[in-house]
């Protein structure tokens, strides 16, 4: 099982599944949403993904005219796990505390939106726009 939280911890979740894949977004959005070179999540079947503390401090916000919505806790602002599509949900890795030792970067994408000062010196796969599995 994999398990993490939010910076403060009043927001904690757990995923029964093993998680290998970390997806690297380099797009303008996800580099204000965490104010660094974009963001690295991993993707999560829905069912397979659980609040364990601090649901009800889970906030979100939605960009205008636009198709991206982030969550994050209401205490501490940490990003948080969200909706990625119907049937996934998306878990930024940072916040994952324990059983997660085989995380990978496998994909970077929207890699044409990377800053200037971003070098992506990995083995992942670039996608110069969205995933294409």
């Amino acid at each position: 099982m994999v398990t993490g939280q939010c910076n403060c911890g009043l927001v904690s979740f757990a995923i029964e599944m093993d998680l290998k894949d970390v997806y690297i977004c380099h797009c303008s959005i996800c580099r204000r949403w965490t104010g660094n070179n974009g963001v690295a999540v991993s993707i999560v079947a829905k069912e397979q993904f659980r609040w364990v503390s601090g649901e009800e401090n889970v906030a979100s916000w939605q960009k205008p005219n636009a198709d991206w919505q982030s969550w994050f806790c209401r205490n501490c602002g940490s990003a948080l796990p969200g909706k990625n599509d119907e049937m996934n949900m998306f878990v930024p890795v940072g916040l994952l505390d324990a059983g997660a030792n085989n995380l990978e970067v496998s994909h970077h994408i929207w890699v044409e939106s990377k800053a200037v000062w971003d070098k992506i010196c990995d083995e992942g796969k670039l996608h110069q726009r969205e995933f294409q599995g």
